[in-house]
């Protein structure tokens, strides 16, 4: 994984060409792997992207979609409050990448009228996106990837963990809620 990077592009750059926009549909236990999934809907269209990721960081963002306070900031809240110290603003996360079954991910944030990326596990910046309640887009080679991968469901083939996940439906997603 690569270190964070940060640097500074003219505003007029839109750093979300070639990326969909999605949501946060939900958040799951993978069936097989037992491992949490976060299940990204495509806003324009059924399409689905699932990103395996770790107990800890599914927490977090269980935390926010159930809208559950803690008595002491949790390091998401912490993060929040260094980017406002900044008086810079997060504007998007991208998903920007899938190699050898790890996502990496982008957070765009604005400050005196210049864009600021930074690297960050998906997880956090999902996390961060939430909560901060900034737009989350994936990159269209990320999707295509994802959608087409098994990512760890060894005992699906990637045309059944799609057909799976794109079926998903609300009692669904509770059934397997951390």
């Amino acid at each position: 994984m690569s270190s964070p990077s940060s640097k500074s592009e003219a505003t007029s750059a839109s750093p979300v060409e070639g990326c969909i926009e999605v949501k946060i549909r939900g958040l799951m236990m993978d069936p097989v792997t037992n491992m949490p999934i976060v299940v990204l809907k495509d806003i324009r269209s059924d399409a689905v992207v699932p990103i395996w990721v770790g107990i800890f960081e599914a927490n977090a963002i269980a935390l926010e979609i159930e809208k559950t306070t803690t008595p002491r900031p949790m390091t998401h809240d912490l993060m929040i409050q260094l980017i406002r110290s900044t008086d810079a603003v997060l504007r998007r996360v991208i998903i920007s990448e899938l190699k050898d079954d790890t996502f990496y991910a982008v957070l765009w944030m604005e400050r005196a009228g210049e864009w600021i990326s930074m690297d960050a596990r998906p997880s956090d910046a999902l996390a961060l996106a939430m909560r901060m309640d900034c737009p989350i887009f994936v990159a269209d080679q990320v999707a295509r990837a994802a959608r087409l991968t098994n990512a760890g469901a060894e005992n699906f083939s990637p045309e059944e963990l799609r057909r799976w996940l794109e079926n998903l439906n609300d009692e669904d997603l509770g059934r397997y809620k951390m």
